[in-house]
């Protein structure tokens, strides 16, 4: 029987599996819904420029869900389709994860070490906190695109400071001159980084270096470690309060694989499916659905994501392409980014996020059947605190673009308003005793043993950055913390 059961190929997956399968005597076995090539030489080009984001409606590597969300579907997950923004969480951030976790295991001292270890910085790994010999390569761009060098200009221009290296620990600092230099007030914004500066990024050689690259094929001889692609793992099966396998699909075959514990690495929508699906979840939810309830928890209930108000204007077409991301600006609670590529034909996107939102959305189930999409209602701008605050980022983004976007009332927010595609916190983190919490600070689900969680959805609180370098700490921190 196998020791480790891991579910989903993706960011976190990859890390996971090729982690605990470093020891020999550990059997790993890994199931991932999407395709998986049988090398890294064989994956698509288009999957391996970082330029490209292979995400639209002709994509075949994608899980889709109403509102627009897309996930990736595929070996690497959303880490082989993003455009490599690997930023790590703040020092701040950490603070206030280990303060919900109610463990000291997700300070930021505490997880320095792991920053460090999974990281090659090519242009600061010498500094301070920084990792030299790690397995995922970051470099920041040379040779900006014109966009990008306009943006970095313009923010000088209006006095705010360049930040050198995004991925340092930050001296955090209320909002004072450079706030004031845009001419606009950010309203209630917690303390943060303000300044704008070079995007820390996974490439190699021109290429994505997610965790398939960085972790999972390079690890795929070992014997010990086994890979199912196009399989999806449809329900957990329990028995008593333990989890002893899973049942899967693929094609027209299915079947049962049994293992000593399992991991869930789907994501922050298919890992908190799967455990509804599985009896383990709201009880009047599981009751509706016909699921036999095995435990009550309160999985979906509290997620959050970035919201995200694309400022668009005319620009001419690009004559090259570029890394989607390759500069942003730091508000606090706000990040500003000058996207290389044109979403819509003929104009340029500055994208506002709010990456500490008030509001908080739900993940549901409308049938316990694994072929009907997940239901996400991210319950974005329901908190006034937040409108304020994105409506003063798209002032300063018009300043920064010298163009008068009129009255930014809350009606112009919502029909602007989009995704940042960062979905976390369906199966959030906390003490047993948290009505909010459903799993530990190790990851695994109160009241359910052999079964860990590590990916994106035990977050519990909300990131002040794109979530990949998040990912892939969390799934070193729990896979070798599952080793000891």
């Amino acid at each position: 029987m196998t020791d480790t059961l891991v579910v989903g190929a993706g960011s976190a997956g990859c890390v996971v599996a090729a982690e605990l399968s470093a020891d020999p005597a550990h059997t790993v076995r890994v199931f991932e819904a999407g395709p998986v090539w049988p090398s890294a030489t064989a994956v698509p080009a288009d999957l391996l420029d970082p330029r490209q984001l292979p995400v639209g409606p002709e994509s075949g590597v994608v899980w889709r869900y109403a509102g627009n969300i897309v996930r990736g579907r595929l070996i690497g997950g959303s880490g082989a389709i993003n455009g490599s923004y690997f930023v790590r969480p703040t020092a701040a951030d950490f603070t206030a994860w280990s303060a919900v976790a109610g463990s000291a295991r997700w300070s930021f001292d505490a997880v320095l070490p792991f920053l460090r270890d999974v990281e090659t910085d090519h242009d600061f790994g010498a500094a301070p906190g920084h990792g030299a010999t790690g397995p995922i390569p970051i470099r920041r761009t040379a040779d900006p695109a014109p966009v990008s060098v306009d943006f970095a200009a313009r923010c000088a221009a209006m006095g705010f400071t360049e930040i050198a290296d995004l991925n340092a620990r930050p001296e955090v600092r209320p909002p004072g001159r450079e706030t004031r230099a845009a001419g606009v007030e950010i309203p209630g914004h917690p303390p943060g980084a303000v300044g704008f500066g070079r995007v820390p990024l996974a490439i190699a050689d021109g290429r994505r270096a997610g965790p398939a690259f960085t972790h999972l094929y390079p690890a795929l001889a070992r014997p010990n470690l086994t890979i199912a692609g196009t399989t999806m793992v449809t329900r957990l099966v329990v028995r008593g309060a333990r989890v002893v396998g899973v049942e899967w699909t693929r094609g027209r075959a299915h079947g049962t694989a049994y293992a000593d514990r399992v991991i869930l690495c789907a994501g922050a929508v298919e890992s908190a499916a799967l455990l509804i699906r599985s009896g383990i979840g709201p009880e009047p939810l599981l009751r509706s659905l016909g699921v036999p309830v095995v435990r009550p928890a309160p999985v979906g209930q509290w997620c959050t994501d970035h919201p995200e108000i694309g400022v668009e204007y005319p620009a001419p077409a690009p004559t090259t392409s570029a890394v989607a991301l390759e500069y942003v600006l730091e508000l606090g609670d706000l990040e500003l980014r000058p996207y290389t590529p044109m979403f819509t034909p003929g104009l340029r996107r500055l994208g506002v996020a709010l990456m500490y939102p008030e509001s908080t959305g739900t993940l549901t189930l409308v049938s316990a059947d694994p072929a009907v999409p997940a239901r996400i209602d991210q319950g974005y701008l329901r908190a006034a605190a937040d409108r304020d605050r994105l409506r003063a980022g798209v002032e300063v983004a018009a300043r920064i673009l010298d163009r008068p976007l009129g009255t930014i009332d809350d009606a112009w927010l919502r029909s602007h308003l989009g995704t940042s595609q960062h979905l976390s916190g369906t199966c959030r983190m906390g003490p047993a005793d948290d009505p909010r919490a459903v799993v530990d600070d190790h990851g695994r689900v109160h009241g359910i043993e052999g079964l860990t969680v590590a990916d994106l959805s035990i977050v519990p609180v909300p990131l002040g950055r794109g979530p990949q370098a998040a990912t892939v700490l969390l799934a070193t921190v729990i896979a070798r913390r599952h080793r000891v």
